[in-house]
């Protein structure tokens, strides 16, 4: 055993000082020291050596192995010293080679800046899966059973879910208001807290819609909210976003998990209330659907709706930075296209 080590010594230095390059040498260093090398085969099989003759092994390997490393990093050395020689003088006034910087998705952006308004009303900032369940998504949410956004229309099923119900009918969100319930049931009442994320339905693109795009929902539930303090936090959180006071109106509209629930539009800021392809020639543009949530939502999350009431509003992220960087069509900040998103860096 005490020759095979002394051979295997010579052959491993011998590949060492026949390394050309540092690829070559680290092939080197896996064929003397890797798990299926000569030398590891040799410890490995220590405890079938006469115990005699095994101290006296196991130490040589050792002492091999050792001098292997040393003269591996040894030729690394000279190897890098060989390949970084520059000929002649080098001249340190010529600029260097620029590193691109990279910077954050115009949309990210927005949401970092909500993230910063609303903690700084307090707000607890909350986060969950992309897929969901139909208990979730729905029946928590007072969507009747033959809701049209049930239907696949609408509403990414997962396959093989498609004829279970509840928990086990899964799919991919349709909504963040799901994620309301979720938490309220984890924390309990009072509570604020914000939840951003992506979300996917079933629909047609143009220039305000996408199949899988990103919205930014807030709630607040306590023992006395007001329709006005919703419409407050609404008008605060758009004054900070954009730097400035900005238009809002309300219009009623129908949420199954609001009662009452409204249409929250903001006035286009491409064209500053006149009509633009954005805004579909109205002056205005939905950026949210909003209200008091519903009793039934509030018994979903184990809550008193005697006791707890809560306001809703349900942002939408891309939209926002459409009319923050004077973008008309949503569909750009999507693309991946860097030639575009580089201007936002």
């Amino acid at each position: 055993m005490l020759e095979k080590l002394e051979k295997i010594r010579e052959a491993g230095l011998a590949k060492i000082a026949e390394a050309a390059d540092l690829n070559a040498l680290e092939a080197v260093r896996k064929d003397l020291t890797g798990k299926k090398s000569e030398l590891q085969e040799v410890l490995k099989s220590l405890g079938t050596i006469e115990p005699e003759q095994r101290k006296t092994v196991g130490q040589m390997a050792n002492v091999i192995k050792n001098l292997f490393a040393e003269k591996i990093e040894e030729r690394e050395g000279q190897l890098v010293a060989s390949t970084s020689a520059v000929e002649g003088e080098i001249d340190l006034t010529l600029p260097g080679i620029t590193v691109p910087g990279g910077a954050l998705h115009p949309i990210t952006q927005m949401c970092y800046d909500l993230n910063d308004a609303f903690r700084s009303l307090g707000f607890e900032i909350y986060s969950e899966d992309d897929i969901s369940s139909e208990k979730y998504a729905f029946d928590n949410l007072n969507f009747p059973a033959d809701h049209p956004a049930r239907q696949s229309m609408d509403t990414y099923w997962i396959d093989g879910t498609e004829d279970k119900e509840g928990c086990d009918r899964l799919c991919l969100r349709p909504h963040l208001t799901g994620g309301s319930v979720r938490h309220l049931l984890e924390v309990g009442a009072p509570a604020r807290f914000v939840y951003p994320g992506r979300v996917y339905r079933n629909e047609t693109t143009d220039a305000r819609h996408e199949r899988a795009f990103f919205q930014y929902e807030a709630l607040i539930v306590d023992k006395d909210i007001s329709f006005s303090s919703g419409r407050v936090m609404i008008e605060t959180i758009l004054e900070k976003v954009f730097g400035r006071k900005v238009n809002v109106r309300m219009r009623e509209g129908f949420f199954p998990f609001t009662e009452p629930g409204y249409e929250i539009d903001m006035e286009c800021l491409l064209c500053g209330g006149k009509g633009c392809r954005a805004c579909n020639q109205a002056g205005w543009i939905e950026v949210m659907p909003g209200g008091v949530i519903h009793p039934n939502v509030l018994r979903s999350a184990g809550l008193d709706p005697d006791v707890w009431t809560g306001f809703y509003t349900n942002i939408g992220l891309d939209r926002l930075v459409m009319m923050r960087y004077g973008v008309d069509d949503v569909r750009y900040f999507h693309s991946a296209d860097l030639r575009f998103l580089e201007q936002f860096k």
